[in-house]
């Protein structure tokens, strides 16, 4: 689990022969090991390989399909989050690193517009959460098959998102509390028609 504030940004290598996609650490000195989550550009990833340099991850056939690292050129400028714990201040909101779709930059920031599959409208609501390639924003507008968040310069500086422009693709996560809220409803309604 994550919080959705960014500890920074490192660079994507790209994937090896080996399979491994690797990221460089640059000046971040993360406290992460084989086996680790961490979340990149919002998808949380396993670490498999680590060293003074550089770490590792595998992702799967369903991860490329469900995020933005399909497509992704090495140099890319990607969001790192280490998993919280106990200890960690919940600063930001309840991020699992599951992507729900990708969607696509309407506005540029600092007033970010983000377009996705309508099918997620109920999902969104004014002032409350979503995830943009992993960072916790507060909406500040809602649209059909979109919302708008407002970025601060902080917010631009330690993360990608000052990077967006019109046409680019974002990895979305949406509030997990919203999501079994909808599920429950759904259920409900379902078992009234039944009867």
């Amino acid at each position: 689990m994550f919080s959705g504030i960014v500890a920074t940004t490192v660079l994507y290598r790209g994937q090896g022969d080996d399979g491994i996609h690797r990221f460089a650490l640059g000046a971040w000195r993360p406290t992460i090991g084989l086996g680790s989550s961490i979340a990149c550009d919002g998808v949380c990833l396993t670490v498999v390989t680590v060293d003074e340099e550089t770490f590792g991850v595998e992702i799967i056939e369903e991860t490329l399909s469900r995020s933005t690292f399909k497509g992704m050129v090495p140099g890319s400028r990607v969001n790192v989050e280490q998993s919280i714990t106990a200890e960690t201040l919940l600063d930001g909101g309840i991020v699992q690193g599951h992507v729900d779709c990708v969607g696509s930059v309407v506005h540029e920031p600092p007033n970010l517009q983000v377009a996705f599959d309508p099918r997620f409208d109920a999902l969104v609501v004014e002032k409350g959460g979503i995830v943009v390639n992993g960072v916790s924003l507060t909406v500040t507008e809602v649209q059909m098959g979109g919302a708008s968040v407002a970025l601060i310069p902080e917010t631009l500086r330690r993360t990608n998102l000052g990077e967006l422009h019109e046409g680019s693709r974002v990895n979305i996560e949406f509030d997990i509390i919203g999501k079994y809220l909808v599920r429950q409803r759904s259920l409900e309604q379902r078992e009234a028609w039944s009867q």
